[in-house]
């Protein structure tokens, strides 16, 4: 099955590094044309050259920019489609795992991390939605983790601001599927990625990449982390025609880790 996605053009969040790469990358190779949003400036110029030398034909827009705040969004949004033409895929990917014992997470803490990850896709989907329904075809992914539906001990706020996603993507699909706009999530599970090997090199142990990656697979019943085009080709359906009759859903992609289907 080869999927295609005809020129269309997306927004990807968080997209310099790690799984928002993948994304662009994989998006661009198959006719999509990408705006990268990231803050730092110098990684968003490696990525767009990354992407540009493997799918030359399409638009790579890189977009440096704090989305934390509205105005953030809004010149974000505005960069983007001046660049790209038009926006008909949004992927909300940007986002950290703030994360500690609840009596010590502060207001600021909390207010930072629901800004990035909620507020974020709330005020970029309201940018991207009246063009989406005026060609009556659009595509949001938020980008979620499996925290979203089985929250731990000890994981807020980040499986707080989650399941908020969780929570939008359902009202989005909801309100929005007569429009022909389509809206899911993909909550992560242990996936190899530049969050990961930060969260490696932090730990200070006196293990390999390789040594610590299998560690962390014990946990996973498929045996192993996933890896991030696995990901990526995940993204890739949903946002194409392939996947015309999804929406409103919060596909676990996590080798089984979830209790929750």
């Amino acid at each position: 099955m080869h999927i295609t996605l005809n020129g269309r053009a997306a927004i990807i969040t968080g997209g310099s590094k790690g799984l928002g790469l993948a994304m662009a990358m994989m998006f661009a190779k198959a006719g999509g044309h990408v705006a990268l949003v990231a803050r730092g400036a110098d990684a968003l110029e490696a990525a767009a050259a990354q992407i540009r030398a493997a799918a030359p034909a399409a638009k790579v827009v890189p977009v440096p920019a704090d989305i934390r705040t509205a105005e953030g969004c809004a010149a974000a949004f505005a960069t983007a489609q001046a660049g790209l033409g038009q926006v008909d895929i949004l992927v909300n990917n940007a986002g950290t795992s703030q994360r500690g014992p609840f009596l010590e997470v502060s207001d600021t803490l909390w207010q930072d991390d629901l800004d990035l990850k909620l507020f974020a896709a709330v005020r970029l989907a309201r940018l991207a939605l009246p063009g989406m329904k005026e060609r009556r075809w659009g595509r949001i992914i938020n980008v979620l983790n499996i925290g979203a539906k089985a929250p731990l001990a000890g994981s807020a706020p980040t499986s707080v601001s989650r399941a908020a996603g969780m929570a939008l993507t359902k009202a989005l699909a909801n309100e929005f599927a007569p429009h022909n706009i389509l809206v899911n999530a993909l909550l992560v599970g242990i996936i190899e990625s530049d969050q990961w090997v930060r969260r490696h090199a932090a730990e200070k142990r006196n293990i390999t990449w390789e040594e610590w990656k299998a560690e962390q697979g014990k946990a996973v019943p498929l045996g192993r982390i996933g890896l991030a085009d696995e990901f990526a080709a995940q993204a890739l359906l949903l946002a194409s025609d392939m996947g015309g009759y999804i929406t409103g859903t919060a596909i676990n992609v996590d080798g089984g880790r979830s209790p929750v289907v």
